[in-house]
C-alpha cells in the first residue's frame, strides 16, 4: 500500500506540474516475459527433516502505466507500475508422515502464489537518437495462498530486485510516441515460516526476461 500511495503521489506532482513544463511522459505498456522460479520447502519433523525443491519455468502477460520525467536530452527517470496481481498455478503434494513405528498420517498441501504492486524505479539513458539502455530497480509483494495439512499457514512478504534494459523509442510530431523494449529482471531471494510449526518455504531464486510494447504522450 505504501508503494502504492508513493506511485500516485510521484504521479500526481509530475502531472501537476507537466503543464508549466516540458519534460514528463506517460504510457501504457504491454509485457510478456518468461521467468523461472525456484523454491525449497524444509519440513521438520520429530524424527526426520525433509527437504523437497523445485524449479519452474512460466510464461506470463500483463500490463502497466508509467510515467516519467526527462533530464536534458539524453536521461529519464520514471516509475512503471503493474496494478493487476501475477498468479501462479496451484502447486499440490502430499506427505506421509511417521506417527509411530507402526502407523503414518497423510497430509496434502496446496500452494499458490500472487505477486502483487510490482513497481519498478529506473533511469533511462538514450545512447542514439532513438535508441536507450535502462537500469532500475525492482519491488513486489509476494502474498500466499495455501491450504495445508497441518492446518498452517505461511506469511506474506515481499523481495527487492535489479532491471536491466535496452529499447528502442519512436517520437511523432504529436507528442505521441511508441517504444519496443527488452529487459531482464533478477530478484532476491526470500523465505516464509509455517504459522504452527518449524516448516520453512524459501524462495531461492526468481528471475526471467521480458519482451515489452508502450505507447505514450509526452508533455
Amino acid at each position: 500500500m505504501k508503494k502504492i500511495l508513493l506511485t500516485i503521489g510521484l504521479l500526481t506532482a509530475f502531472l501537476s506540474n507537466s503543464y508549466a513544463e516540458i519534460g514528463v511522459n506517460v504510457g501504457i505498456s504491454g509485457q510478456m516475459g518468461l521467468f523461472a522460479a525456484t523454491g525449497k520447502e524444509v519440513d521438520t519433523g520429530l524424527n526426520v527433516t525433509e527437504t523437497n525443491q523445485d524449479t519452474e519455468i512460466a510464461a506470463v502477460g500483463y500490463g502497466s502505466i508509467f510515467i516519467e520525467k526527462t533530464i536534458g536530452d539524453v536521461l529519464a527517470v520514471g516509475i512503471d507500475y503493474v496494478p493487476s496481481a501475477l498468479s501462479s498455478d496451484t502447486v499440490e503434494s502430499t506427505k506421509r508422515d511417521k506417527t509411530t513405528t507402526d502407523t503414518q498420517t497423510s497430509k496434502t498441501n496446496k500452494l499458490k502464489v500472487d505477486f502483487e504492486d510490482l513497481t519498478t524505479y529506473y533511469v533511462a539513458l538514450n545512447v542514439t537518437d532513438n535508441m536507450y539502455v535502462k537500469a532500475g530497480y525492482v519491488t513486489v509483494d509476494i502474498i500466499t495462498k495455501e491450504d495445508l495439512g497441518t492446518g498452517g499457514s505461511y506469511g506474506d512478504t515481499d523481495t527487492d530486485g535489479v532491471v536491466l534494459g535496452i529499447g528502442y523509442n519512436r517520437g511523432f510530431d504529436n507528442g505521441m510516441f511508441a517504444r519496443v523494449e527488452g529487459s531482464y529482471m533478477n530478484f532476491d531471494g526470500t523465505s516464509v515460516t509455517s504459522s504452527n510449526s518449524d516448516n520453512v518455504a524459501h524462495l531461492k531464486s526468481l528471475d526471467g526476461v521480458t519482451g515489452k510494447i508502450s505507447i505514450g504522450k509526452s508533455f
